[in-house]
């Protein structure tokens, strides 16, 4: 498989493919899709009340856009700072480390990643306001202090909370309606602890690599057996918080998920059977896998009332 993946040539569309990590990108529709689903029930409460399916299409694009512009930063300064070798690496290649794409064209792809998910985000203006300049600057600016900072003193789970969650579900809700509700904020909370599992996974992989490199992320703070509660606790918290569907008129929203957090235990007793090594790669795809099925479920849901 090594000698596979070094045949691929360097800064090839195959090896753009790759940098950009399209299975990563079912987190950032994720968010959307609630969001999206939230405002859409809920427009007819307001007098005036309008839905916009560019504005949706908007924060959809916006969101995929500082995905992928993440994920081209974290490969660059992983590798740049020395923190992904890839002889040593558990997790899937990177395409610095491997070759793929040259330290230069990174750069000018993060800038150029950066500038367009600016140009998708700026139309969400007319919609949502002169705020939404400021939610894209924290976007922009927390995609790069995460890799080179926050991830390596154990706040990388808050920050997956914060902009994987919070943000993209009240801002794709917001700029529909122009207000949030507690209900839509522990929505936003829900989805962040779903998408936070990935996260958590991918430490718990990595949790001797990063503690060796000084990278302090909360599962090597917590150690293993915490980081393996701190994975079931987030599904399980996020169905919790998932009542809140129920109490405003959407139980199916509520229901529908347990389908989710079976698929979610089953995940975490195949993490705690495997417990270390690369073969975690396949608790990574499973968890991808029921982060989608989550905000399937949860959208139709609310959709059928």
């Amino acid at each position: 498989m090594m000698a596979e993946e070094r045949k691929i040539k360097t800064d090839s569309p195959q090896a753009w493919l790759l940098a950009a990590r399209p299975k990563t990108l079912s987190g950032a529709a994720v968010p959307v899709m609630i969001g999206v689903a939230l405002a859409w029930v809920d427009t007819p409460l307001y007098v005036g009340g309008s839905f916009s399916w560019l504005a949706a299409v908007l924060c959809l694009l916006f969101s995929f856009a500082m995905q992928i512009d993440a994920n081209f930063i974290n490969d660059f300064f992983d590798f740049a700072n020395g923190n992904d070798d890839a002889e040593t690496r558990l997790g899937p290649r990177r395409a610095c480390s491997m070759g793929w794409v040259k330290l230069d064209s990174m750069k000018r792809a993060i800038a150029l990643t950066t500038c367009l998910a600016c140009i998708i985000g700026l139309p969400l203006v007319y919609y949502g306001g002169l705020e939404m300049i400021l939610v894209g600057m924290l976007c922009v600016i927390f995609a790069f202090l995460y890799t080179t900072f926050f991830s390596y003193q154990g706040l990388g789970d808050a920050l997956v909370l914060l902009f994987f969650g919070i943000v993209p579900v009240c801002c794709s809700y917001y700029v529909q309606l122009h207000t949030v509700t507690w209900q839509v904020f522990l929505a936003s909370v829900a989805c962040g602890l779903v998408i936070d599992a990935l996260l958590i996974v991918n430490n718990f992989r990595d949790r001797d690599n990063d503690r060796l490199a000084g990278k302090n992320t909360l599962i090597v703070l917590l150690g293993p057996e915490g980081g393996l509660q701190l994975y079931l606790g987030a599904g399980i918290g996020a169905i919790i918080l998932g009542a809140t569907f129920w109490m405003n008129g959407h139980p199916l929203a509520t229901v529908l998920p347990l389908i989710y957090l079976l698929m979610h235990v089953f995940t975490y007793l195949k993490i705690k059977r495997i417990y270390q090594g690369k073969a975690l790669n396949l608790c990574l795809g499973e968890t991808a896998r029921n982060i989608f099925i989550y905000g399937l479920l949860v959208s139709v849901g609310l959709l059928l009332v």
